[in-house]
């Protein structure tokens, strides 16, 4: 069973996700923000992908990118931006991070599961 690492301020979004990638059969680790999953991944969490946020308070989305790519158990983990942001100046930011691709939110299940699909193949 592959575990994705989701990152979000929002407890309703972790929540959601969770649920959605939960009955696809992954499982899932969680963090509330970036400060938290750093803490999480430097400890030994493992994730096969990790999804985050871009916009959160502290430490954003890609600043966590650079940060994770810095560790070594986590340099070639595929990395996903969930976000409302669109920009392509966002884009290129999040891809010289790190950034692996970027799920514009609102993101349908399908959507969302089919960018993971694609990623962990």
């Amino acid at each position: 069973m592959k575990t994705i690492f989701l990152v979000d301020d929002s407890a309703t979004i972790l929540l959601s996700i969770s649920n959605i990638l939960g009955k696809a059969g992954f499982a899932t680790d969680k963090a509330s923000n970036a400060e938290e999953a750093l803490r999480k991944l430097k400890t030994g969490a493992k994730a096969d992908l990790l999804l985050t946020d871009l916009n959160m308070p502290g430490m954003n989305g890609i600043e966590l990118i650079k940060e994770v790519r810095k560790l070594p158990n986590c340099r070639f983990i595929p990395i996903l931006l969930l976000t409302t942001e669109s920009q392509q100046t966002k884009k290129m930011e999040a891809k010289a991070a790190g950034a692996t691709g970027w799920i514009v939110k609102p993101a349908t299940a399908d959507e969302l599961l089919k960018t993971i699909g694609m990623v962990l193949r």
